[in-house]
């Protein structure tokens, strides 16, 4: 939790020499009257002041970078920043749901520590109603429709179907996701994005969406009716019992293997491209699919992990069922990766050589051209010749073989792009906007 301390503003004291007693009576009273006004306008000034502080307290947004959840550590010492802006006014009903709508995320999907598995499933029963994206409601009964209409719709077809997911609050979808964004329809203009998330479906994430809509591109937020998207599939039933209390959610938090599941689940009813929000996209999708990337191979170039941050797959590829279905019978929501990138390696190996799941798994170059604990090199320009040679050397083998580059958030979040570096001048040259490439 961060503290911020607003500290006093120092007292102002006015010294005023003592005057002279062979000083006419007028002179004193001159002297007075401008120590009174001097006295109003240091009251004038100290109010004035604490309006001013209580303005921003009261209505400025404080976004505070977030920092590597774990992982490697860096060698350079990052600093966290704190700006604080004054948002658009908007109507009292939009903040107060706004504000209920972020405390819910924060606070209720994340579960307790150092708890026993009974206290945590006790606790779970108790926070159901706060779970939004459990509920269902009128967004999330409008879903199929609103879903149909923004593929099928009459202001054009969609060349690729894209997805991602957003289970954290608005305010946390940042300069580095909408950069993510841009970078898909840089490369992909023809291309369809659809966000299944609650908090990015309201006024708030329209205005993080609205500039690239406005450039001519699809886009859009809806909230997930997730007992449609599980129905007919295993899922279902995991779904039901995790409703109704009777599942432990684990330590980690339920929006990450929420995430996991859905990402199956829309793939499966709809068939298209999954991303993660931390994918800087550089080719063209149509030409893939039915893919899983490896994240990493060894020494004779056999794949030894796969990794769910970008799936392309067919509407009801049989793989996806059995994606979903192993996650139904054997989640853990205490062990990461466990549900993820662990889950779809173990089923891939499992059919890899059927000739019943036709799919192909890409090299790392593909989506994971750099492993995550070597993600620092690609933020950092180059200080020397042997650096810059290495930068361009990588620039050219990125372009050949590599259709996007996952960032690793646990690992980069708290990086800053730094100009010159792989990520900086990879970013520049697939974004549409281009805002904030540097201080992202």
């Amino acid at each position: 939790m961060l503290h911020i301390h607003y500290h006093s503003i120092p007292s102002l004291h006015i010294v005023v020499p003592k005057r002279s007693t062979m000083h006419h009576q007028e002179q004193m009273f001159d002297c007075r009257l401008l120590r009174r006004l001097d006295r109003v306008k240091l009251r004038i000034f100290s109010a004035l002041s604490c309006l001013a502080i209580c303005f921003l307290v009261i209505f400025g947004d404080i976004y505070v970078d977030q920092v590597k959840l774990h992982g490697a550590k860096s060698t350079r010492k990052v600093l966290e920043s704190v700006s604080i802006a004054v948002p658009e006014r908007e109507s009292p009903k939009e903040n107060a749901d706004e504000n209920k709508c972020c405390k819910k995320d924060i606070i209720s999907l994340v579960p307790p520590v150092n708890v026993s598995i009974e206290e945590r499933i006790a606790w779970f029963k108790k926070k159901l109603p706060d779970f939004e994206i459990f509920q269902k409601n009128s967004k999330s009964m409008r879903f199929e429709r609103r879903a149909n209409d923004f593929f099928d719709g009459d202001d054009g077809h969609c060349r690729t179907k894209f997805f991602m997911t957003w289970i954290s609050s608005a305010r946390s979808f940042g300069e580095r996701q909408v950069l993510a964004m841009e970078s898909l329809f840089k490369s992909n203009p023809h291309g369809c994005l659809m966000i299944l998330s609650t908090t990015l479906d309201s006024v708030q994430g329209s205005k993080i969406l609205n500039p690239i809509t406005e450039q001519g591109f699809k886009v859009v937020a809806i909230t997930p009716n997730l007992p449609f998207l599980f129905e007919n599939t295993p899922a279902k039933p995991w779904f039901n019992e995790m409703k109704r209390g009777k599942k432990d959610p684990g330590e980690i938090p339920l929006a990450q293997n929420l995430s996991n599941l859905i990402r199956l689940a829309v793939l499966y009813k709809y068939g298209g491209v999954y991303l993660d929000t931390d994918f800087i996209v550089l080719k063209d999708f149509s030409g893939l699919r039915n893919s899983i990337g490896a994240q990493s191979s060894n020494s004779y170039g056999h794949w030894t992990r796969l990794n769910n941050a970008v799936l392309v797959f067919d509407k009801n590829h049989p793989l996806l069922y059995k994606f979903i279905e192993e996650f139904a019978l054997t989640f853990n929501g205490n062990i990461w990766g466990h549900n993820g990138p662990y889950l779809v390696s173990r089923v891939a190996s499992k059919f890899a050589t059927s000739k019943d799941f036709n799919f192909t798994i890409l090299p790392p170059m593909a989506f994971y051209p750099v492993y995550w604990n070597r993600i620092e090199g690609f933020f950092v320009k180059p200080h020397n010749r042997a650096r810059s040679k290495w930068v361009e050397a990588k620039l050219v083998q990125l372009s050949g073989e590599t259709y996007g580059v996952h960032l690793w958030n646990r690992q980069s979040s708290s990086l800053r792009i730094e100009e010159g570096s792989i990520m900086g001048r990879l970013i520049s040259e697939h974004c549409i906007l281009c805002q904030n490439v540097y201080s992202s």
